[in-house]
């Protein structure tokens, strides 16, 4: 097999493992898909969402403190490497390029998330730290979600 190292994307491996815990919990809370844009470095991130308004203080709190519980359970964040139809009974392929090969890198974080990914990652959650949102904003259709570690 391919040295896969090489083709990971240089992400800071704890903001990058928060930005998955973090869309799915957007997923579970609002049923609206993972995000469709992220932008991902060490001192803040943001994702972009395919959204009908902006959230609501309170929202953003249960966002936060849904996160933080996630990171908080010291789960192991694994890899595993199925094959292409077997990914797709798992997780959707939508996003995963036409050339990602037969064998599809899965990343779960615990039992809360599983998401093709070609990334780099912690190896537990306790290695995060806390997650804070530091704003948001919505404009035609799309909600920005900004967020750092503290």
């Amino acid at each position: 097999m391919e040295d896969f190292n090489a083709n990971k994307k240089d992400y800071n491996p704890e903001m990058h493992s928060a930005e998955h815990i973090l869309n799915q919990t957007m997923v579970r809370m609002f049923n609206r898909g993972r995000s469709i844009s992220q932008h991902i470095e060490k001192k803040k991130s943001k994702c972009d969402y395919r959204f009908d308004r902006n959230l609501t203080p309170e929202e953003i709190e249960e966002i936060e403190n849904r996160v933080n519980e996630v990171i908080k359970q010291n789960a192991d964040v694994r890899e595993e490497f199925v094959t292409r139809e077997e990914a797709g009974k798992i997780v959707s392929l939508s996003k995963l390029p036409e050339d990602a090969g037969e064998m599809i890198r899965l990343i779960r974080i615990g039992d809360y998330d599983v998401c093709p990914c070609s990334g780099v990652h912690v190896s537990n959650t306790k290695e995060i730290g806390g997650f804070k949102i530091y704003s948001t904003d919505y404009n035609e259709g799309l909600l920005r979600v900004r967020f750092k570690l503290v």
